[in-house]
Parts: structure tokens; C-alpha cells; sequence
């Protein structure tokens, strides 16, 4: 398997390319700018894109969507709850002072339990709600994707429309958590930890 982390934009968002070495199949989760960048990672470890993913609706994930999928052709997905936001990406980055571009509507609406197979590679998907209403984590094997629910030694931001502080402590404990100790999690900003780790050392919801 490949996975390979792109740090995009001002915001320092990460962007995972999860490809299978046999097929050459992969996904792209939260391409949130630079496609360029993404694009030229892609052609140089010779992948096709058949899913874009969005762990959550935040323009700094979703915002090259639209270049993304205009170069590809890939599906894009994101769960039903987060999915009208991709219509107001260009007035949320401008909130910030940045630029942004407005996203296609999705090709899929994600659900919890939903499993997303390409190549050898399947990606289960966990709802994880409280940093947007619609967010989600991305398990297989091993490892998980999760969005700005979790970080190392630190939680996604609650105070964003939709968040909610209880709801994000509970998405991390009762379904995070759960997945094992040594799982590692790829997160939506900074460095990459494990299940342990934050269990053990995680200030806000881990259990000391």
C-alpha cells in the first residue's frame, strides 16, 4: 500500500494519497488546495484517482475539489451532513482572507458503515461528528484517516457552526478509541500519532 501526506495550502491541511501497489487504483483525501502539487504526486507514483474524499466539508480540505475532479474524473465523496458546504467555499475562505473555489456537488453521500473499495484497499468509514456535523474518519487495518476530529495532543476546534465540543469527546472515545492501541492516525493538520498515544497523553480526551 501507499500512502503519501501533502501538507496543502496556508492552513497547512493535509492531504493523503492512498494508492494500491498492484492496481495502481487510489484515493485522495482532503485535496484542500495546491492540485497542482497533488496532481504532479499523483503522475510521478503512476496512481489513478477514483475517489476524492473529503473527511469534512472545511474549505481548507475541500478547496481543489473542483480542479481535482476536472483532472481526474474521480467520484467525489462526503457525508450528506457536510456536503452543503462545498457550495460556499469561495465565501468561507474569504472569511479567512484567502481564495477558494467553489466544489462540484458530491457523486456519493457517505454514511457510517459505508466501505469504499479500490484496488486491494478498503476504507471503512466512521461518523464522527462534532468539529462539523458531518465528519468522518477513514479506517482500515492498522491505520485511520481522521479529519480535524483528532490530533496529536489535541482535538478539531468546536467553536465552527455546526460544532460541538460533547459530541467530537464522544466520537473520539467511542469510536475512535475502540480501533487498538497501535493504530496509527493520519490527521487533517500535523503530525501523524497513535490510538494509544492519545488515549494515554491527549489533554482534552485522553484518559491519562
Amino acid at each position: 500500500m501507499i500512502i503519501k501526506n501533502l501538507s496543502v495550502g496556508p492552513i497547512m491541511a493535509n492531504c493523503f494519497i492512498v494508492g494500491c501497489e498492484n492496481t495502481r487504483e487510489a484515493a485522495v483525501i482532503d485535496p484542500g488546495d495546491e492540485p497542482d502539487k497533488i496532481l504532479l504526486t499523483l503522475a510521478g507514483l503512476k496512481l489513478k484517482v477514483k475517489y476524492i474524499i473529503n473527511t469534512h466539508g472545511h474549505f481548507d480540505h475541500v478547496g481543489g475539489n473542483k480542479r481535482m475532479k476536472d483532472a481526474t474524473g474521480a467520484d467525489i465523496l462526503i457525508h450528506s451532513l457536510d456536503a452543503p458546504m462545498l457550495g460556499y467555499i469561495s465565501q468561507s475562505a474569504s472569511a479567512w482572507g484567502m481564495n477558494g473555489e467553489d466544489s462540484p456537488p458530491p457523486d456519493l453521500m457517505l454514511k457510517d458503515g459505508d466501505e469504499l473499495k479500490f484496488g486491494d484497499i478498503t476504507l471503512k468509514v466512521i461518523h464522527t461528528p462534532g468539529h462539523s456535523p458531518g465528519g468522518i474518519s477513514l479506517y482500515s487495518d492498522g491505520f485511520v484517516f481522521v479529519g480535524d476530529t483528532l490530533f496529536a495532543g489535541s482535538i478539531g476546534r468546536t467553536d465552527f457552526p455546526g460544532g460541538d465540543f460533547d459530541t467530537l469527546i464522544s466520537s473520539i472515545r467511542k469510536k475512535l478509541f475502540v480501533l487498538g492501541d497501535d493504530v496509527r492516525v493520519f490527521t487533517g493538520h500535523g503530525p501523524e500519532t497513535t490510538i494509544g498515544a492519545e488515549k494515554k497523553y491527549n489533554p482534552f480526551a485522553g484518559y491519562g
